[in-house]
């Protein structure tokens, strides 16, 4: 893990308290970085640091004020950030016809707003130090829309432009700024899907690898964007999703060709 040059470095991952979050809150951890875990659910931030290692901090994106105090905790026990994951993000159904204007802005103020909120915050003394990386989680929804989820795939296409325009804006001060969008990957919250063998099979179908991603495989990705081997890449996405954003021709009807 030294080949990645973490040690030391202080990393702030937000809605770390489960899945996602806390996976590369525990491979930042294993590979020598000094990690603030942030969530909405103070409870679950404390057990995650437990698990892995690290300071919970309990942290609302949505609030300046919450995000400012967060910022304050991080600093006065680990020291100033010098990586931010943004990852904190909420998802519920809704249809674009009815969805309630107060639900689609609550949304976009925690999956959008509050990653440019965070990065504010914790990217302000990156930018006096000249030196920092930034890391979003986004979604294979943001670059194909995912029907009947409300905001989700409208927020996680506005995280691939907003990590762009950081990465144009921030790279000349020294910080970098990149995406990694998760396709299937299987977490506590989309557990349910699972449970049931035909669906599980009928989704590890469609992916070209197999299977289903684990958290693990989204945290490695993060981890090496974070890292000094990714010090000259700025402004990407990398989609971890076993190849399935790349099967839309493969659904086309073609006579004389069989189903593999």
């Amino acid at each position: 893990m030294s080949w990645l040059g973490l040690e030391g470095k202080v990393a702030v991952v937000t809605g770390a308290g489960g899945g996602i979050g806390t996976a590369i809150a525990a491979a930042f951890a294993g590979a020598g970085a000094k990690v603030a875990l942030l969530d909405l659910n103070g409870e679950a931030a404390q057990a995650a640091a437990r698990e892995t290692g690290g300071l919970a901090v309990t942290c609302d994106v949505s609030d300046a004020a919450s995000v400012a105090a967060a910022v304050d905790a991080v600093e006065a026990r680990l020291g100033p950030a010098d990586i931010l994951v943004n990852n904190a993000a909420l998802l519920s159904p809704g249809n674009l016809d009815e969805i309630d204007i107060v639900d689609w802005e609550r949304m976009l103020s925690v999956n959008l707003t509050g990653y440019l909120r965070c990065a504010q915050a914790f990217g302000r003394g990156m930018l006096e130090r000249g030196a920092g990386a930034l890391v979003h989680v986004g979604s294979i929804s943001g670059n194909h829309q995912q029907a009947f989820s409300n905001a989700y795939s409208a927020s996680k296409a506005g995280v691939s432009m907003l990590s762009r325009q950081l990465a144009f804006e921030w790279g000349p001060r020294g910080v970098r700024s990149n995406v990694v969008s998760p396709g299937l990957v299987r977490t506590p919250l989309s557990e349910t899907f699972y449970a049931d063998s035909r669906t599980k099979a009928a989704r590890e179908a469609v992916v070209p690898l197999r299977r289903i991603g684990r958290v693990e495989d989204i945290a490695e990705a993060v981890l090496f964007f974070a890292s000094a081997r990714a010090s000259y890449i700025s402004g990407q996405e990398v989609l971890v999703d076993g190849g399935y954003g790349q099967t839309l021709m493969s659904h086309v009807p073609r006579p004389g060709y069989a189903d593999d």
